[in-house]
């Protein structure tokens, strides 16, 4: 068995932009790890605070392991999992969970599919049992095969063909994308979805949802030895697959601005733009971060202050970036008010990039962006539920749940001249992929 150790602080602002953060009731807690036999990761943190437990299982399977022809698959099997096994069948999983009083839900990524259970200790051998049991026993119904598909062809046609964010994100990647699989969306696209076979499902299963393919985080009103105990016996004897095939695709460097433009029935414009950056693993992830949050974070930040505040020619104007395996996207997302041509809100974005690529950051700014991805990080610390999505997002993502203990620091250790840095690396005019939805009969206006 392995320990790590894990701080959990209470951080409070010391003035009005934080100059420092200061630690309050810190307590030290281990976090145990162990390996099974067919290969299942394990991390187990005690919390006696409530007699509570959350429990994620982050398996390696995401779209970007997906080809042409079965995109979708991953998210699919989000909702096969929930749909019957040998033991717990049709139905009787939510029943099982909720009569115990626990509750349950899952996500897919173009990198993992998570799934997530919060339940009292009581309930801590009949939640193994389940997962256990849907693990290695799931059901192949036709029936149920063909009810979900028609489940996900719904909602791809709710909340991306009828949904004019969900449309133009789609838009972005498959053009941002050349090489690489991140081309194409996560729920897949309606021609795969509707000739996926028995094959491709049974295939995509057996080497995505292998033992050997999962990390499972446990944090709550537990010890290490009882939950390595229910591995050993419910979890252990599961035979191991080969994982998914390497992706293997590097995508080529983007040489000069890529622009698309959908027409579609809506009130307003929309505008998303695409700098590619790298994984999460890389070394310039903190600084990355720091200068989002300098330029979007909140309505005190620059972009939010120029587009919202002083032009007034958006309602609002943020920045996404998810967790990725290999080099992603940034995507700064704006919407321009009523009768403004999304070209006035490009030209401002561009702007401040370039401004702080040169002009000076201040003291004052610098500071207040780290208290702010630190006082978010503590936040999320503070919950056994946040504390199990955070430990595995660092152990999977970043390699190994201990670069936790060095987040605070990483943090703290950013420098102006770093912000400017990855500002220059990444944020330019070549690297850049332009999405612009306009309401349906309007004219594209060049930028």
């Amino acid at each position: 068995m392995k320990y790590g150790w894990l701080r959990v602080s209470v951080f409070a602002l010391e003035c009005a932009f934080g100059a420092a953060l200061a630690p309050a009731n810190a307590q030290e807690v281990p976090v145990s790890e162990r390996t099974l036999k067919n290969g299942m990761k394990v991390l187990v943190q005690s919390d006696h605070s409530i007699p509570n437990v959350a429990l994620y299982i982050f398996y390696r399977i995401g779209s970007r392991n997906e080809r042409p022809g079965t995109t979708g698959l991953s998210h699919f099997f989000e909702h096969m999992m929930f749909n019957g096994a040998k033991k717990y069948g049709p139905g009787e999983l939510d029943k099982v969970m909720e009569s115990s009083g626990g509750s349950n839900n899952a996500y897919t990524s173009q990198n993992v599919t998570v799934y997530q259970d919060w339940f009292p200790k009581s309930a801590l051998p009949t939640i193994f049992d389940i997962e256990a049991d849907r693990i290695q026993n799931l059901t192949f119904d036709p029936k149920k095969i063909e009810s979900e598909r028609e489940v996900v062809a719904s909602e791809r046609r709710l909340s991306v063909e009828n949904e004019n964010g969900g449309i133009l994100d789609e838009q972005l990647w498959a053009t941002a994308f050349l090489a690489h699989p991140y081309q194409w969306p996560v729920i897949g696209w309606m021609s795969d979805i509707e000739h996926w076979s028995i094959e491709d499902l049974k295939h995509h299963f057996e080497m995505g949802y292998s033992p050997s393919n999962a990390t499972m985080v446990v944090v709550g009103d537990v010890t290490p030895e009882e939950i390595f105990r229910l591995c050993e016996k419910t979890m252990e004897s599961i035979p191991a697959h080969a994982p998914p095939p390497a992706v293997t695709t590097v995508e080529p460097p983007q040489m000069g601005e890529r622009r698309l433009v959908v027409h579609k029935q809506a009130e307003l414009p929309l505008l998303m733009i695409g700098y590619h950056v790298p994984q999460t693993n890389h070394a310039d992830f903190y600084a990355n971060n720091i200068l989002r949050t300098i330029l979007f974070q909140g309505e005190s930040s620059r972009m939010y202050q120029r587009l919202v505040d002083k032009d007034q020619i958006a309602l609002d104007v943020t920045s996404t970036m998810q967790p990725a395996f290999d080099p992603t996207l940034v995507i700064i997302v704006a919407q321009p008010k009523l009768g403004v041509d999304p070209p006035k809100c490009e030209k401002a974005i561009y702007e401040e990039l370039e401004k702080i690529k040169t002009a000076t950051i201040t003291d004052q700014e610098l500071e207040k962006a780290k208290n702010i991805r630190l006082m978010e990080f503590y936040h999320q610390m503070r919950t056994i539920n946040g504390r199990a999505n955070t430990i595995g997002t660092y152990e999977v993502f970043l390699g190994s749940y201990q670069k936790l203990f060095d987040a605070a620091k990483n943090y703290a250790a950013v420098t102006r001249e770093d912000v400017q840095r990855v500002a220059k690396a990444y944020f330019g005019p070549n690297n850049r992929t332009v999405a612009t939805l306009l309401p349906e009969n309007a004219e594209p206006t060049k930028p």
